[in-house]
C-alpha cells in the first residue's frame, strides 16, 4: 500500500517518543515506493526522526534548523561523492589575507605542492587564504565549501562551478571541511581559523575523529603559531587542562616542503583503522616483521589495556563488510584515555624499516 492510499485520519498518531506499528509500516511502504533498499535502516531512522519532530510540538525555529541542515548536508554529500576515491587535504586560513601578503603566497605554494602529489584541496571557498589555496591547486583539484554571511565571502571564482557548495550553518560547513579530508594545513587567521584548528585538535585528543596529520604553517620567519605553542606550554600544560604531549601531534613550520612531507609521510605505511568492539585494528600498507612488532610492544606497552600489539588476519566484522581484506593488520586493546596518543604509534609504524624496503 502506498502512502497516499490511506486517509490520514485512520493512522494512529505517534506517542511518547516512538511511532505506532501502523505508522512504522507506512514508512516501510514509503521506502518501498521510493526504491530505498541500500542502507534502508538508516534512511528509516531519518524519516522516523522527522515524523517524531513533528509530533513532539518542536519549536518552528528548531524545525527550520533541522530541515536546512539536512538539505545542505545532502547537497554537500552529492558534491563530494564523485571524488570519494581521491585523497583530500583541507587548508584553513583567514579570509582577510591580501594577495601581496607572504601568507597568501605560502598558501598558494603549499596547495600547489600537495596537488602535485595527487591531493585534492578543500577550502572554505572564500577570499584570502582560501582563494590562494584554490589558485595553487587549480580549479580541477579544488573543492569549496562556502558559507553565506551578511557582509562578506562570496564563493571564490577560482573554483570550477560544480566543485563548490554553499552552506547556511557553520557547523555543517565544518563537518564537510573535516570529515572528508586525510590531512589539514592551518595558516594564520582570526576567530574562525582558530575555531577550526582547535576543533581539529579536540577531535583528535578525544578520539572522536581518526588520526590525521595537522600542520600549522606560517610565513617564512613568522611567529604566529610559535606564539600559540608558547601559550600552550606556559599555561595549558602547567594548569593540567591538557596533557603534556597533546600538542605534539601538530607540526609547526614555516616550510612548504616540510608541510607537504608531513602530510605525505603520515600515510606512508599506515592506511586506516577500525574499531571492532574494544579492539583496535590498524591496517597497514606493508606488513611489519616479528622483530618490529616486538619493538612496538616494548615502546608502547603503556598504551595497552591488556594483551599485546599482534599481527592478525581480518576480523569477522571486517570480513563481513569486505573491508580492505587485502591489507596486513595489527590488533591491540587501548587503555582508557590513550586514544589521543595513537599518532605516536602511527608515526612509529611509518618509520619501521620494513615500510621503506
Amino acid at each position: 500500500m502506498s502512502v497516499d492510499e490511506t486517509a490520514a485520519g485512520s493512522i494512529p498518531s505517534a506517542t511518547s517518543g516512538e511511532l505506532s506499528p501502523q505508522l512504522t509500516a507506512r514508512i516501510a511502504a514509503l521506502l518501498d515506493d521510493a526504491g530505498v533498499h541500500t542502507n534502508r535502516e538508516l534512511v528509516r531512522r531519518i524519516v522516523t526522526t522527522g515524523v517524531l519532530l513533528g509530533t513532539d510540538n518542536t519549536d518552528r525555529l528548531d524545525l527550520k534548523i533541522t530541515a536546512a541542515a539536512l538539505d545542505e548536508m545532502r547537497e554537500a554529500f552529492q558534491l563530494f561523492t564523485p571524488f570519494e576515491a581521491l585523497s583530500k587535504v583541507t587548508i584553513f586560513g583567514s579570509a582577510r589575507t591580501q594577495a601581496h601578503d607572504p601568507l597568501y603566497r605560502q598558501a598558494d605554494a603549499v596547495a600547489a605542492a600537495l596537488a602535485a602529489e595527487g591531493w585534492m584541496v578543500v577550502t572554505g571557498a572564500g577570499p584570502g587564504i582560501m582563494q590562494a589555496a584554490a589558485e595553487g591547486a587549480g580549479p580541477e583539484q579544488s573543492i569549496g565549501v562556502s558559507i553565506r554571511l551578511p557582509f562578506e565571502e562570496a564563493p571564490s571564482d577560482t573554483l570550477a562551478e560544480p566543485n563548490v557548495v554553499t552552506m547556511k550553518y557553520f557547523f555543517t560547513r565544518k563537518l564537510m571541511l573535516m570529515k572528508e579530508s586525510k590531512g589539514f594545513v592551518c595558516l594564520p587567521g582570526g576567530f574562525g581559523t582558530l575555531d577550526e584548528m582547535f576543533e581539529l585538535l579536540t577531535l583528535q585528543q578525544t578520539g572522536k575523529a581518526v588520526p590525521v596529520p595537522i600542520v600549522l604553517l606560517d610565513e617564512p620567519g613568522g611567529t604566529f603559531w610559535a606564539g600559540l605553542r608558547r601559550f600552550i606550554e606556559d599555561h595549558l600544560v602547567p594548569s593540567g587542562v591538557i596533557s603534556p604531549g597533546d600538542f605534539d601531534r601538530v607540526l609547526v613550520t614555516d616550510s612548504v616542503a616540510l608541510a607537504t612531507a608531513e602530510i605525505e609521510r603520515f600515510w606512508h605505511n599506515y592506511n586506516s583503522l577500525r574499531w571492532v568492539g574494544d579492539r583496535l585494528v590498524l591496517r597497514l600498507n606493508v606488513a611489519p616483521t616479528d622483530a618490529e612488532i616486538a619493538g612496538l610492544n616494548e615502546q608502547f606497552a603503556s598504551m595497552l589495556d591488556s594483551g599485546t600489539i599482534a599481527r592478525t588476519e581480518p576480523l569477522h566484522a571486517e570480513r563481513s563488510d569486505r573491508d580492505l581484506l587485502e591489507l596486513p593488520r595489527l590488533v591491540l586493546t587501548l587503555a582508557p584515555r590513550q586514544v589521543g596518543e595513537l599518532h605516536r604509534l602511527i608515526s612509529a609504524i611509518n618509520e619501521l624499516p620494513s615500510a621503506s624496503a
